[in-house]
């Protein structure tokens, strides 16, 4: 992942601290799911370019571990969905495109796909399942954020210009400050990246990198969670 193609646009380190208290803040961590992380997942059979992702997730396990340390709060957050419950503007959107049925067939619930990609929950921790983009629609998420007095999300997992970037932009209009972790995240390809990137922080984010938020967090060092590689 090229850091160049973002560099100009990261929050000043040395304020993020005061932004990020851990007694305030959640980790969203968004699909790291085997349809989207793993070469024999949905995303790779269709072309997609995974050569980011593996890092994205390794930051990410560093950020989930320091999370638990400081105290912050954790929401895994994965997408679950069934042919029945499959909204009706998807299939018309994929259909007018021209792809096939499969190509929005993903993360089936009770199927492999589904299944969290190295990274996952330890017990008690939340769990927030979604049947689209957008981590806030048809769930709990914001009454959950609300009872622990969240004010603050911080971003990881994928994919940075559809999940994440769904739910970013809802959070900010729900009143969240919102702060997406550049190399934490990943969009199938650094040009992407970098687009991604760039359309949230005009008017929705901040965007930093993992080693500003382990710093604020109080956990130096980049030990990563052992995540295996896509």
């Amino acid at each position: 992942m090229s850091r160049a193609l973002w560099a100009d646009i990261l929050v000043g380190a040395e304020a993020l601290p005061g932004m990020i208290a851990p007694a305030s803040t959640a980790l969203l961590v968004v699909d790291v799911q085997a349809d989207f992380a793993s070469l024999d997942g949905a995303a790779a059979r269709m072309g997609a370019d995974l050569s980011g992702v593996g890092a994205a997730l390794a930051r990410t396990g560093e950020l989930i571990d320091a999370a638990r340390a400081a105290g912050a709060t954790v929401v895994f957050v994965r997408l679950e969905t069934s042919a029945e419950t499959e909204p009706r503007a998807l299939r018309l959107l994929n259909e007018r495109k021209g792809g096939a049925p499969e190509a929005i067939a993903l993360c089936r619930a009770g199927h492999p796909g589904a299944d969290y990609a190295g990274l996952s929950p330890v017990t008690g921790e939340i769990e927030v399942a979604k049947r689209l983009y957008n981590s806030f629609h048809g769930t709990e998420l914001e009454s959950i954020l609300r009872t622990r007095r969240i004010e603050n999300l911080v971003f990881a997992g994928l994919t940075t210009g559809c999940c994440i970037d769904s739910t970013a932009r809802d959070a900010f209009h729900r009143d969240f400050n919102v702060f997406i972790v550049a190399d934490a995240t990943d969009n199938y390809g650094a040009e992407a990246q970098a687009a991604a990137l760039r359309a949230l922080a005009a008017n929705f984010a901040l965007i930093t990198e993992t080693a500003e938020v382990l710093r604020a967090w109080g956990a130096g060092g980049s030990g990563a969670t052992g995540v295996p590689q896509p």
